[in-house]
């Protein structure tokens, strides 16, 4: 049997048929794939900043928490809460990666067809920590200026108790991040756009800016600095075909940002 693209159905899984989706049930899919993870927090975040720009006080005036505790009083449920948090959290990534499976031809199936493993696990970890570094120091002057600006709220990255746990559910929560946004964002949204027909830039920009749009609850430069950081990881991508150093590069940052914050707010008056 022939598959819709040309190619001999079940060549690179014997015995098994594949056909490729049409190019309305791909949009289709992708649409609802992001209504049940980013694209919602897209309108969530969308939200957060109208609220912030209509009351009494200025962006910059405002603070955004992050990684905040629920139970401070039980930490016991506090934890209980972050560790469910986090995986559910990674559940569209599983979503995401069964839809791809179900037409994926690759022999490995869709987590190495977009590097989403630990084939090259040096090389990866190389380039993710070089992104990081590139990304990161820019990222912080533009956070710093854009508050300057009042185009940013002040952004209180981690908020938890002080308890032993919250140095590793902050790394975790930095990981679960980081897949998420990237499995999606780039290694699930590129293939499925490519399949559509859409071009490889139209792709990266189109990624670029939802994950800019649901980083809007920061303020106006959480939207560029994301926006920025998803041309360039969205080019990588397109130059390595792997989103294994995209995660350790946001896991980094994300690591970077909540320890850090963690560490240095009591300490320092700038952030």
């Amino acid at each position: 049997m022939v598959s819709r693209t040309g190619d001999t159905a079940g060549a690179a899984y014997p015995g098994r048929v594949t056909a490729q989706p049409a190019r309305r049930t791909l949009l289709v899919e992708t649409v609802l794939v992001l209504g049940v993870s980013l694209g919602a927090s897209a309108v969530w975040s969308v939200l957060s900043l109208i609220r912030k720009l209509t009351y009494e006080a200025p962006l910059a005036a405002q603070t955004t928490s992050m990684n905040t505790s629920v139970t401070p009083d039980r930490p016991w449920l506090d934890l209980a809460y972050k560790l469910a948090g986090i995986v559910i959290a990674l559940v569209p990534v599983l979503l995401a990666l069964h839809l791809l499976a179900r037409d994926s031809r690759h022999p490995g199936g869709p987590r190495h067809a977009m590097g989403f493993d630990l084939r090259r696990p040096v090389r990866d970890l190389l380039l993710g920590l070089g992104l990081a570094a590139v990304i990161g120091l820019p990222g912080l002057g533009l956070y710093l200026l854009a508050r300057e600006l009042g185009l940013n709220t002040t952004v209180a990255a981690a908020n938890l108790a002080d308890v032993w746990w919250a140095v590793p559910v902050l790394v975790l929560a930095a990981a679960q991040n980081a897949v998420l946004e990237e499995v999606i964002m780039v290694g699930y949204l590129f293939s499925r756009w490519a399949q559509a027909g859409w071009g490889t830039w139209t792709v990266v920009l189109t990624s670029a800016l939802i994950r800019g749009s649901y980083h809007l609850y920061q303020g106006f430069g959480g939207f560029i600095g994301n926006v920025a950081m998803g041309l360039l990881l969205g080019w990588v991508y397109t130059r390595t075909r792997r989103v294994m150093p995209l995660v350790v590069a946001h896991t980094t940052l994300d690591v970077v940002a909540f320890v850090g914050y963690a560490v240095l707010a009591p300490r320092v008056d700038w952030l």
